[in-house]
């Protein structure tokens, strides 16, 4: 009785070349490795080349070299280097034409949490005493057509016992989805800089967004907003308005163990003297295990106006954390 209960979460099998057979759930396949999460070894991978056959129970998108990418309700293991692919009809098909799998994601879901927590401390000991904190996570809430987007950065310097920076940024936005691609985003951000001319910076905005796709592969989103900011240093408060387009991007390579990810935001204040303001990150995460990961991170800030470019180049090596 416990077994019936148990099979249909694990109902996927794959049958190697040499023989052995491996039981667990099929996530994705793409690059050439299949991700096979199983109860005794966690998530393993699997090159695409050594699968004799496999099926499995639940319903896959399958993309053929030369086809679009095919719903299927199932597959049925066949003969070595074949599978079978079945909807309301059964058509057998070479493994080597198929290059990506991927559990179908519906737009209504019941819930998905996400996120990721990456840390970097640097700490340098020569004539100068320096030490440099830093904190940047992410995470996304979705429950039917609702999106919550919770964005976060804390940083801190020391030099021979002086603090020499300080400051952190905290970003809320929520999102409606209207069909399958367009959604309404409502966005508030809120900046503290000790060091900085702005030591406060509040912004709320709205406007339209875009997902071009969302898989177990990654997603892309554009949004463009109307924002009213309000900036505060010691002696005064100045407050505009302004244009912004912005973007998050994330691929899954290498069977799920590399992430490539960017996001951005490209701003247009409607004052004279600033042309745009460009707040931008492009990073790499390297999957340890199930929760842990290496870190890459490189940030670009510009701003141009006044026929002048300032421009601020930084990069992060470290450790986090993901779920």
């Amino acid at each position: 009785m416990l077994s019936l209960m148990i099979a249909p979460a694990w109902a996927d099998t794959v049958w190697l070349n040499n023989g052995d057979r491996l039981s667990g759930e099929i996530l994705l396949l793409d690059g050439g490795k299949l991700a096979l999460k199983t109860k005794y070894a966690g998530q393993v991978l699997i090159s695409w080349r050594d699968i004799a056959t496999l099926s499995s129970d639940k319903p896959l998108l399958v993309r053929r070299q030369g086809f679009d990418s095919e719903h299927s309700k199932q597959l049925a293991a066949a003969d070595n280097g074949m599978v079978r692919v079945v909807n309301d009809d059964s058509q057998l098909v070479p493994l080597a034409s198929i290059n990506r799998l991927i559990p179908p994601r519906p737009l209504l879901r019941d819930r998905v949490w996400e996120g990721n927590l990456d840390g970097k401390l640097d700490i340098k000991d020569d004539d100068n005493q320096t030490e440099e904190w830093k904190l940047k996570g992410d995470t996304r809430l979705e429950h039917g057509r609702w999106r919550h987007v919770l964005v976060g950065e804390f940083e801190r310097k020391d030099k021979n016992s002086e603090k020499t920076a300080d400051n952190w940024q905290l970003e809320y936005s929520l999102d409606r989805f209207i069909n399958d691609h367009w959604f309404w985003r409502i966005n508030a951000e809120q900046d503290e800089d000790q060091f900085s001319f702005f030591r406060r910076q509040r912004s709320l905005g709205t406007g339209p967004g875009y997902r071009f796709w969302e898989s177990e592969l990654g997603r892309l989103d554009v949004i463009t907003q109307f924002n009213r900011l309000q900036l505060t240093t010691e002696q005064s408060q100045l407050e505009l308005n302004s244009l912004s387009l912005n973007w998050d991007y994330k691929r899954l390579l290498w069977g799920t163990r590399l992430e490539l990810y960017s996001s951005g935001e490209l701003q247009v204040p409607q004052v004279e003297g600033i042309d745009y303001v460009l707040d931008s990150e492009v990073g790499l995460r390297y999957r340890l295990n199930n929760w842990a990961r290496l870190s890459l991170l490189y940030e670009l800030e510009q701003a141009q106006g006044l026929g002048e470019t300032s421009r601020d180049q930084r990069y992060l090596l470290g450790v986090g954390v993901g779920w």
